[in-house]
């Protein structure tokens, strides 16, 4: 296999996965602002979307969008419980999660990374922001250490990778501390620490 990456981005999310799995695969960059991979190839040929992640199985058909990536490779290991079998209750739980991930907190991050972004809406989208993290700090003071209790599962690593952005926006989460211990219990974790270096990322303290 194949993950298409763009470091720190929200590609990170599979690469995680990938290294908790332990599934072999190959990580190839491809820029998010060239559109390019390193040898030049136009990443639209791979991806028409443009974006990552993308994986790219071995017979050569792809996936794209995350939350269905993460999903596909969990089943394809499912000793590591990285989610509840397909059918059961449980599995629509942490569905239900990844969708909430996506629309209300990973699209929230998106215009506060545009430097045209007007400030008024950069407020607007981060006080929106805020609220919807309300909603997971309540839950992580009732189900620590992860989103489900005891077990990561691929949830986690979205949230985790989604979060990691408040570094790059030095934003002060302070106000969320079941966050923030979420962040560094995800952050000590040996595939997630694999992941990140391979991303040439920095494992850091998020308790700021």
């Amino acid at each position: 296999m194949k993950l298409y990456y763009s470091p720190g981005a929200c590609s990170l999310s599979p690469h995680i996965v990938l290294k908790e799995t332990g599934l072999p695969f190959e990580a190839v960059l491809a820029s998010t602002k060239t559109k390019k991979l390193q040898d030049g190839t136009d990443y639209y040929t791979i991806n028409s979307k443009g974006y990552v992640p993308t994986l790219e199985l071995d017979d050569g058909t792809r996936l794209t969008e995350g939350p269905a990536i993460v999903q596909y490779l969990a089943d394809q290991k499912p000793e590591a419980k990285l989610i509840p079998a397909a059918g059961t209750f449980e599995r629509y739980r942490v569905l239900e999660m990844l969708g909430y991930l996506n629309s209300e907190i990973h699209k929230t991050y998106s215009p506060l990374f545009r430097p045209t972004t007007h400030p008024d809406t950069r407020k607007e989208r981060e006080e929106y922001l805020r609220r919807r993290y309300g909603l997971i700090e309540q839950r992580l003071a009732k189900h620590q250490p992860y989103l489900f209790g005891e077990q990561f599962t691929v949830a986690d690593a979205y949230l985790f990778t989604v979060t990691n952005w408040k570094n790059f926006l030095k934003l002060d989460f302070s106000e969320f501390p079941n966050l923030l211990a979420f962040q560094d219990r995800v952050m000590a974790r040996a595939a997630v620490k694999a992941a990140m270096t391979a991303e040439g990322l920095t494992p850091a303290s998020a308790s700021k």
